[in-house]
């Protein structure tokens, strides 16, 4: 029996549980709050995740995750600020504190924990390295690439995942290494290399920006798994915790029917789930540190989950990516959060 339930059927209730959880110490939080903005680390640009539009404002499914935090800790998404980051020195940072929050298309794995003091607050996209390939290679699959000059960045799990894909498949090519993905971008464009390897849904970006789209193919194939999701450093759990929930917020909200357009309805409900959503009962806002509504806060601030990836990934957007395996576990996905009590 979990401790939440111990306490509602012994009759404490979880206002109770929350008074006894353990005080948010001095840290990250806290930090945030006396500055009253969110430094949130993101990509230098990837399309449909983090790049500024034509009036030099950011926008991207990694910059909605980041205006959700600022208005579930602050009531505001625009409290925010943006910094733009390498594959190379967005760890450094993080840990460096010039950043709160990295919201940059990061790769959870093993050894960024582990060895990077590092620690990542669940998945927000399920993604997989793939290949952009020109036309005039004539491939059809991945293992057509053999002997093909590949364009890939430095510094990046992709770079590992290509050496272990044509070992493995007993083939060889030529690597062209740059020091960020514009730089390796910009050599496909210009014939210095036949292949660009990325995370698919970055190639899909890539691709709409060539000159002449339809010169160039994205390959089915997928070579790894990347869950990709927002990062903190690992010394300050309370942060962590907070970062992981308003992560399983946005999911949440989709799979309870809250939506932006259908807050108010969500705040007259008489359901327990929702009620415990939106705050009007189980004191969650109290043991995360934040106030009552943090969850509709970050709602408000740009919708749930499928109002996110539509508008940036999905139909809503020049990408079209079908959500895959990013919808809910109950749609034929594997997007999963936890429920709040």
């Amino acid at each position: 029996m979990s401790k939440a339930n111990w306490f509602r059927r012994s009759g404490l209730g979880l206002a109770a549980l929350a008074g006894l959880a353990l005080p948010v110490s001095a840290g990250t939080l806290d930090s945030v709050k006396q500055r009253g903005t969110l430094q949130c680390g993101v990509s230098e640009g990837v399309t449909g995740f983090s790049e500024k539009d034509a009036q030099g404002n950011w926008r991207g499914f990694d910059v909605d995750f980041c205006r959700a935090a600022a208005a579930a800790i602050l009531g505001d998404a625009g409290k925010v600020a943006f910094t733009p980051l390498s594959a190379s020195q967005r760890f450094d940072a993080l840990k460096g504190g010039k950043v709160d929050l990295l919201a940059r298309n990061s790769t959870w794995t093993l050894s960024r924990e582990a060895e990077l003091g590092l620690a990542f607050a669940g998945i927000t996209y399920h993604d997989g390295q793939g290949f952009l390939a020109k036309r005039s290679l004539k491939a059809d699959t991945a293992l057509s690439l053999d002997k093909a000059k590949i364009c890939v960045e430095a510094g990046t799990t992709t770079q590992l995942n290509l050496a272990d894909f044509f070992k493995a498949n007993s083939m060889t090519y030529e690597e062209k290494v740059y020091p960020n993905a514009a730089a390796a971008f910009t050599a496909f464009e210009s014939g210095q290399c036949d292949v660009l390897t990325r995370d698919q849904s970055a190639l899909h970006g890539d691709r709409l920006r060539l000159a002449k789209p339809t010169d160039a193919i994205v390959l089915p194939d997928v070579i790894s798994k990347e869950p990709l999701g927002p990062v903190v450093r690992s010394d300050d759990f309370s942060w962590f915790t907070l970062m992981k929930w308003v992560n399983f917020a946005l999911v949440n909200a989709e799979e309870l029917g809250i939506s932006s357009a259908s807050l108010d309805d969500a705040l007259k409900s008489q359901k327990p789930d929702v009620r415990r959503f939106t705050g009007a009962e189980g004191g969650f806002g109290q043991a995360l540190g934040l106030d009552a509504d943090w969850a509709v806060r970050a709602i408000r601030a740009g919708g749930n989950y499928a109002e996110i990836y539509e508008r940036n990934l999905g139909t809503g957007s020049a990408l079209g990516i079908p959500r895959g395996l990013n919808q809910l576990w109950n749609m034929g996905g594997i997007l999963y959060a936890p429920p709040l009590l």
